[in-house]
Order: structure tokens, then C-alpha cells, then sequence
């Protein structure tokens, strides 16, 4: 059957398929990119680091010699052994989870994505790894079945081999389609190359995808559900060309952030600003921040709300207002804390023992606080922990925004250490510090408001000056969602440090 005996996804009519079944492939069809080379770059950088980056990158020329001269079956197989082999099951399966719908929710295709979400019941039926597709697949957008290639496994790892059938590609998909459906015939099929054709011809109608890189990818809003959180390092999709580059960037940016945290932890902060510019470290600062209270005349601190965009929200407040400013935490790494140039304090998540001490902070100066207890990534703030509204009604917002090119310098699943690291070794960053107007006395809890409409308040103020979303997410839902976990740090028996990072 030839690839013209199909009509183009355009000709679809997504009228009246609310009863009806559509099966799809993925790349090329679901997503607007053929190549699925992105996303195993993607698990393998997280699950092996640079080194199964680079080792996936140099067996790539070998794979696309196969894939486009022999098989597709044997390109997809020298991915899936190079991305895999040696790695636990549980690792691959949490890299799917909590990194790889980012990248595959912003890839989307218009048109199939038309079609599909006019279908009750829709199945993805791809030569990808099941285990990589399956949870954005379900999860995000709704799909009912996902049948993909199964990989091998011993002893809770991969070998880097698949399970039969094999690879799920041409008479193989079509396989798995019987098997899946039987005799229940799907409405429609879709597909982009002609080793869909078999599958495709299985349904009542069959459509072809063209390729056409030119398509804008369906935005977020049209999406059943956006992606709040996610995980990961990298900020691109590693094409070939970009996974090369950031190989390249590593060992320069690495050095590079040595030497950016060295100047902000070693030099006086009036000149960490002028400092960070040099570097190449931008900082923009925006309204006018409140001067210094003065302790001598019995002046209480001011505290400032900060949204949580990274453990080095309170530094770069710091660097904005030309001096320190303590600030209190929830839990960062011994080796943040050994290289913070802030003073802080960790709370203990004991409410009354927690007032107490930031009262406490009030009464030397100034403060920062982040309400939200955890960073998000994406333009939405977290609940915010009403408790700072009930202990002092000197409240500055302030609205957080920072800029990476190539590594995000947050994980939830990662060593929290390498934090600061990986947010200094991106070529030029960028924080911006947006002061707001101090809150009207007339809005605190010293009026009789209550401390949740002070929080919700904040909230809102802070969200409106950057265009973002507000959310009842917590801390606990973010590591429920990316690490399986709720994000609970056990304290071990350690010396009061005298300074940590972040919060």
C-alpha cells in the first residue's frame, strides 16, 4: 500500500469522534519532531551523567547509519542499549516522570493533537520505549493505552536489550495492535512514515502526518493539563548539536562557576553586584527597596517576601540591595551552607519554635523569607505559608525571576549541592529583583486581618507584577509529583552552622 492512499491529517474531521478510538504514533505524529534522539539524551544525562551523554552521542553516527540504510528496528536499538544499559528500572522510570513531559508537552502537534482530542479513547502505539512515553502519555494527556517497545531487564536493571517482539516498528505495531484491540476495529489511524502504514491500515481510516518543521507546536493552555512541576538539568532539548555544545560548555562553565561563587562569597557584597557583571552574571533591579533598619533607635526589621525561583533567591536580594540579608531555610546541602555568603537560619517546621526565632531575627534586622518552601520552575507561584503575617506587619514583596540558557539550578531528585553550580555554569544568567510597595498597614494582621488573607494577598500582588499563575500546590505536592517523595529532610546530630545558602 503506498504512502498516497492516505490523506493528509488536515482532511480529518474531528466533528462528531466523541464515541470514536484514534490510534497514533508518536514521533512525527503526536510530536512535531521525527527524532527521538532528544529524549534519550535527555534520560541519558540524568541517569548518567556527562559521561552517558557523551557515550550516547558518539554511537549516535551508528544509529542513524542504521536506522535510515538497514532498519529501524536496529537504530532504535543501538539508542535504547547505549541510553539504558545498567540502569535501574525505578531511575528510567523516574526520569520519565518528572523531566521528560516538559519537553514532550512543548513539542505537540497541532493537527494530530486536534484530531486526537476530539476522540474519546485515544492509544499511542510507537517504537519508543514504553517505559519513556507511558507517563506523559496517561498522565498529561489523557491517553487510555500506550503500547510501546518493552525493554529487558535483570534484577530491577535494564541490559540495554528489548523484550519480544522487539522493537515495535512496521508489521510489528500492527501486531500489537491486533493484540491490543482484536477484533475491535479503531476509527482512525495515524502515522507519518511508511512503516505505519500496516498499523494504519488496521483502522476504518488511515491519515498521514507530513512533515513540515515550520508548525508551531499546540501551546500550553490547549493542553488537558499543564506541567507544573518538572525536574531535570538541562534547559534545551539536547539535539545532537546541543547535547556536543553542552559537552563542550561543561568543564569551561564548571570553572566558570567556581569563579562566580568565589567572588560572591569572598568579596564585601556592596561589590558583588559590579562583580556578577563582570562575570557575566546579570542582575536587574527593579522598584525601590526600603532602607536599612536601624537597630539603635529600636526599629524592627523589615521582612521580605520573596517568590522561590532558587536556593540563591536570597543572595541575589542581598547583591540587589548592596548588603547581606539573613534569611531563613528549610534544608539545603552541607557544601551550599559552607559557601553561602548570608547568614541564615533553618526553620524546623515546629510553628511555635519557628515564630519564635524569626521573631527574634526581626529584632537584629532585616529578613528574608520565602513563603512558598520550595522553587517552581514554571510561571506559577506555590501556596504561600501564612505563618510570617502573624509575626510582623512590616512586609515587603518581592518578585523574583531568573534566566538560564542551558541548566536549570534546581533539582528535586538530584544532589541539592550542585544547585549553585549548575545555575553559575550557564553562559550569562540572569536575576531580576522586583521590590513592591511596602504592604499598606491597613492589609496586616496588626488591622485584624487574618494571616492567610495577608498570605493570599501577597500572593496575588507578587503574581499579578510577574504574570503568573496562582496555585494550592505545596512543597509536599511538587516532591510527590517528581521525586516520590514528600520532600521530608531527616536532620542528623550536627554543629549549628553559622551561615547557610538559600532557602
Amino acid at each position: 500500500m503506498a504512502i498516497t492512499t492516505f490523506p493528509t491529517v488536515n482532511k480529518c474531521s474531528s466533528n462528531g469522534r466523541e464515541n470514536h478510538t484514534v490510534v497514533a504514533d508518536m514521533d512525527g505524529t503526536l510530536l512535531r519532531g521525527r527524532s527521538s534522539f532528544p529524549y534519550f539524551a535527555l534520560i541519558a544525562f540524568e541517569v548518567g551523567g556527562i559521561l552517558r551523554l557523551l557515550f550516547l552521542l558518539l554511537v549516535s553516527p551508528l544509529a542513524g547509519l542504521l536506522y535510515y540504510f538497514v532498519s529501524e528496528s536496529a537504530g532504535i536499538q543501538v539508542l535504547i542499549f547505549a541510553t539504558f544499559a545498567g540502569v535501574r528500572v525505578s531511575e528510567i522510570e523516574s526520569v520519565a516522570r518528572a523531566v521528560l513531559p516538559k519537553f514532550y508537552s512543548s513539542d505537540i502537534h497541532p493537527e494530530s493533537w486536534r484530531v486526537l482530542s476530539a476522540c474519546e479513547k485515544r492509544c499511542i502505539l510507537t517504537a519508543n520505549p514504553r517505559i519513556m512515553v507511558e507517563a506523559f502519555c496517561k498522565d498529561f494527556l489523557g491517553f487510555e493505552t500506550v503500547l510501546g517497545t518493552e525493554i529487558a531487564t535483570y534484577k530491577g536493571k535494564a541490559t540495554g536489550f528489548v523484550s519480544p517482539p522487539g522493537v515495535l516498528v512496521a508489521e510489528k505495531k500492527a501486531d500489537a495492535l491486533k493484540k491490543a484491540f482484536g477484533d475491535v476495529q479503531p476509527e482512525i489511524g495515524l502515522g507519518d512514515r511508511h512503516t505505519d502504514i500496516p498499523f494504519m491500515a488496521l483502522c476504518k481510516e488511515g491519515y498521514m502526518v507530513p512533515a513540515n518543521p515550520k508548525v508551531e507546536a499546540v501551546t500550553r493552555e490547549k493542553l488537558p493539563k499543564p506541567i507544573v512541576f518538572h525536574d531535570g538539568r538541562l534547559v534545551q532539548k539536547p539535539t545532537p548539536l546541543t547535547a556536543l555544545l553542552t559537552i563542550l560548555w561543561l568543564p569551561i562553565g564548571f570553572f566558570l562557576a567556581c569563579l562566580r561563587i568565589a567572588a560572591g562569597s569572598l568579596l564585601p557584597m556592596p561589590l558583588v553586584y559590579y562583580a556578577f557583571w563582570a562575570l557575566g552574571v546579570r542582575v536587574t533591579v527593579k522598584g525601590t527597596p526600603p532602607p536599612p533598619a536601624k537597630k539603635s533607635t529600636g526599629q524592627s526589621g523589615v521582612l521580605f517576601i520573596c517568590s522561590h525561583r532558587t536556593l540563591l533567591d536570597p543572595i541575589f536580594l542581598s547583591t540587589a540591595l548592596g548588603r547581606p540579608i539573613p534569611a531563613v531555610t528549610y534544608s539545603v546541602s552541607r557544601l551550599s551552607e559552607f559557601i553561602s555568603p548570608i547568614k541564615t537560619v533553618r526553620l524546623n517546621r515546629d510553628r511555635s519554635k519557628d515564630a519564635a526565632m524569626i521573631k527574634k531575627l526581626l529584632e537584629e534586622g532585616d529578613l528574608a523569607i520565602c513563603p512558598e518552601g520550595t522553587t517552581c520552575r514554571e510561571p506559577f507561584l506555590l501556596r504561600f505559608s501564612a505563618l510570617f503575617a502573624e509575626l510582623t506587619d512590616e512586609l515587603v514583596p518581592v518578585a523574583m525571576v531568573n534566566k538560564m540558557s542551558m541548566f536549570h539550578g534546581t533539582t528535586a531528585r538530584g544532589w541539592k549541592g550542585m544547585d549553585p553550580f549548575y545555575f553559575f555554569m550557564n553562559p550569562s544568567p540572569e536575576y531580576e529583583v522586583t521590590f513592591l510597595n511596602k504592604l499598606p498597614a491597613e492589609l496586616t494582621c496588626g488591622a485584624g486581618k487574618s494571616s492567610h488573607e495577608v498570605a493570599n494577598y501577597i500572593q496575588r500582588v507578587i503574581a499579578a507584577s510577574l504574570s503568573y499563575d496562582i496555585t494550592s500546590f505545596t512543597r509536599k505536592d511538587k516532591y510527590r509529583a517528581l521525586a516520590g517523595n514528600d520532600g521530608s529532610v531527616v536532620e542528623k546530630p550536627v554543629l549549628q552552622p553559622n551561615k547557610v545558602m538559600g532557602c
